[in-house]
């Protein structure tokens, strides 16, 4: 199984804090049944600032480190980059990057509580440059949970959606679950990932989305999912079924 957002890299935002937390979350990965992690720090969110050198560095350490205490779990490089007007421009002069720094798809997150105006704009940009633009957390993003018609669009215009995985199981809420569900059902989601952070509240909890999505679906939605992320690790296309309009939610049993 391969992760692609995580922050199991030590000390550089609000992920793991040193190396020991990095290894105890590995070995909560491996656990899982993940055999690979994409470490995707914060680009710039207004808290933190990863370089990709640094990330490249701290990857090779942490993978050194893996093989040092004989756990078996490929680091890969990435970032969670923040949506901007210069995403392409960071892109392009390498001071950001894309999953792998070798692939074109790139994760781009949306601030909590909105969804910028210029985000098709930026989006646009990426496409036409020939990066595949993929929405992080959608579920946990307050304008998207009021109206998922904003994923629609994009998704319909060719960006990619990851729900995480907590949020699938139901730590978040059952109002955010049920999201993910509808979302699911709208063909509006091609990856279900950790976004980890720990091994407590924001662990892995990729087995157990897995089990509420073949128990819920089949298992042939979970080998959709998990083909996508080794897809993206070898930068082939992935499978994109057409994404269709949310239905909205009954109230008192009247659409």
């Amino acid at each position: 199984m391969i992760d692609i957002h995580s922050h199991i890299l030590p000390g550089v935002d609000d992920g793991a804090q040193n190396i020991n937390d990095s290894i105890e979350m590995a070995k909560m990965a491996v656990s899982q049944g993940i055999t690979t992690i994409y470490a995707t720090p914060h680009h710039l969110n207004g808290r933190y600032e990863t370089l990709p050198q640094t990330i490249n560095e701290q990857v090779h350490i942490l993978n050194q480190e893996l093989h040092k205490h004989q756990i078996d779990l490929t680091i890969k490089s990435g970032q969670e980059i923040r949506i901007n007007g210069e995403v392409n421009e960071y892109l392009t002069k390498k001071s950001a990057i894309a999953l792998g720094d070798n692939t074109n798809y790139v994760l781009i997150e949306f601030p909590t509580s909105h969804v910028p105006k210029y985000s098709k704009y930026t989006f646009y940009d990426l496409q036409r440059d020939g990066y595949l633009p993929i929405v992080v957390h959608p579920e946990r993003n307050a304008a998207i949970f009021k109206h998922p018609s904003i994923l629609y669009r994009m998704i319909k215009r060719g960006a990619f959606s990851q729900l995480t995985a907590g949020s699938v199981a139901g730590h978040f809420g059952k109002k955010i679950q049920s999201l993910c569900f509808r979302l699911i059902e709208a063909n509006l989601v091609h990856f279900i990932a950790s976004d980890a952070h720990n091994i407590d509240s924001r662990g892995f909890f990729m087995k157990e989305a897995f089990e509420v999505i073949e128990k819920r679906y089949g298992y042939g939605l979970v080998e959709q999912f998990q083909e996508n992320a080794r897809a993206v690790s070898s930068n082939e296309m992935v499978i994109a079924d057409p994404p269709i309009e949310v239905k909205k939610k009954k109230l008192l049993g009247v659409f």
